[in-house]
């Protein structure tokens, strides 16, 4: 079988993503100067308008490069935003998460290949055979916690964790465990209990006497929703009405999929010592950055709790963080040795990814770029309608050709997005920005599948 290139960061209705390829000044030095005035124009461009409050961290090695906050951490009383105010950091704590498991496997405590039955034998796996990998690079097949109709009611009532396992099982898979890659919050809660389960220790125990002292984070927390937090910001939603409240959800739920509460110097010191080798062994250090494949060999771009590819500014490991009220992006350039971290506390555009890009164009510049080949070929045999599960439901891609250029058109839960130009690279692959669309065409035409990719998932959808 052919293999796939490396993929992107997708999301369904926008396939708003790149493909690039190397240039020759890729390890060029980042442009520094500038940097705070840089900063400064893009907090004045959003904050107040979108965003209510900014954070943000650049350092280089051990230089603090930029730590600079913006805007408010409190509306209603305009408390201004302390530099190292207090975020709750979402899906950032699935790193962290990885790298519990690791140090453990590290012990010789957790088999990564084994099934996850040996560590929670009172999880109905439904007759499927998942290893503990396949939790951590979500390609697992369990359905999505937080992509369920019952979750949303439960987030915001105290209750047992187990009650998640109960209402998983309700569920089928939304694919076989290893043939595709969606995103998936349930993966990482089952990691948390096999955490436990394995070391006798409470998730946030765990990680307080293992974890945080190797990188020296000392305002690193389990979010709390009762306990009295210095300098923690509050949460907020941007509406066209204006800011408003962020709704409320318990911390019993996000648990080891997302319920970490940080701060912007923590952060650089964690992505400093993780990737220094300060926190994990070279080998497992290894395992956490590198993405593996699918059970059919098809490359993947998401790691251990992290993602790993090629973006514009340059190769980086990354990942990013929602939550109620709160949005957080980590960036690492590992060529550069570069770290950029934003956090806002407005669930809001641009989001703290689209400020990253902004920031490492500025110090990097562009430095990877593909150029689309020239199509010979008849493009109807692309043409058509292809469906298949992604994260919160069903998505539908309709393929067609328009003034002789093909492009994808993609529905989810009856909405239609912008038609997307899909830009042909070789063989029956193309690319629109950094999402890549494999076509595998059959010979009898009976059984066509596109292949849509990205850095956190590979979705595999039918053809009508």
């Amino acid at each position: 079988m052919r293999k796939a290139k490396p993929e992107y960061s997708f999301h369904p209705l926008t396939l708003c993503l790149t493909v690039f390829l190397l240039s020759s000044n890729a390890f060029a030095q980042p442009r520094t100067a500038g940097l705070e005035v840089f900063t400064d124009s893009l907090a004045e461009e959003y904050v107040g308008s979108t965003l209510a409050g900014l954070s943000i961290g650049v350092t280089r090695g051990d230089e603090v490069l930029l730590k600079k906050s913006y805007g408010y951490a409190n509306l209603e009383w305009q408390v201004p935003m302390p530099m190292d105010a207090v975020h709750e950091v979402g899906s950032l704590t699935k790193q962290f998460t990885s790298v519990a498991v690791l140090q453990l496997a590290e012990q010789g405590l957790v088999n990564l290949d084994a099934d996850i039955g040996e560590y929670l034998p009172d999880f109905d796996t439904q007759g499927r055979r998942v290893s503990v990998r396949r939790l951590m690079d979500h390609t697992s097949g369990i359905q999505g916690i937080t992509e369920i109709p019952e979750f949303f009611e439960l987030s915001t009532q105290a209750g047992e964790r187990t009650e998640v396992f109960r209402m998983l099982e309700e569920y089928p898979f939304e694919f076989e465990p290893g043939f595709a890659q969606i995103y998936n919050n349930s993966a990482y809660m089952l990691l948390g209990h096999i955490i436990e389960r394995v070391s006798g220790q409470g998730y946030a125990e765990y990680l307080e006497e293992n974890v945080y002292p190797l990188a020296g984070l000392e305002n690193t927390t389990y979010c709390s929703n009762t306990e009295i937090v210095r300098n923690k910001a509050t949460g907020y939603q941007y509406t066209p009405d204006g800011f408003q409240m962020a709704r409320y959800h318990d911390h019993t739920w996000p648990y080891s999929a997302g319920s970490l509460c940080s701060t912007v110097s923590d952060i650089l010191s964690w992505n400093h010592a993780l990737h220094q080798g300060e926190v994990l062994s070279q080998d497992m250090y290894e395992v956490l950055i590198t993405p593996l494949t699918l059970a059919d060999g098809w490359p993947l771009r998401y790691a251990m709790g992290v993602g790993h590819y090629m973006h514009t500014t340059g190769r980086v490991i990354e990942h990013s963080g929602g939550i109620d009220g709160f949005l957080s992006f980590a960036r690492y350039y590992p060529d550069d040795d570069v770290t950029v971290v934003v956090l806002q506390n407005a669930l809001a555009p641009p989001g703290p990814g689209a400020i990253t890009d902004q920031i490492g164009e500025h110090l990097f510049g562009t430095r990877h770029e593909l150029e689309p080949a020239s199509f010979t070929g008849p493009l109807s045999r692309y043409t058509g309608e292809y469906r298949g599960a992604v994260r919160g439901g069903e998505l539908v891609i309709r393929v067609e050709i328009n003034e002789g250029e093909l492009e994808a058109i993609p529905i989810m839960q009856g909405n239609q997005g912008q038609p997307q130009s899909l830009n042909f690279l070789e063989n029956d692959t193309f690319f629109n920005n950094l999402t890549y669309f494999y076509f595998e065409i059959s010979a009898d035409g009976e059984r066509n599948i596109l292949r849509v990719a990205s850095p956190g998932s590979h979705y595999v959808l039918e053809q009508n």
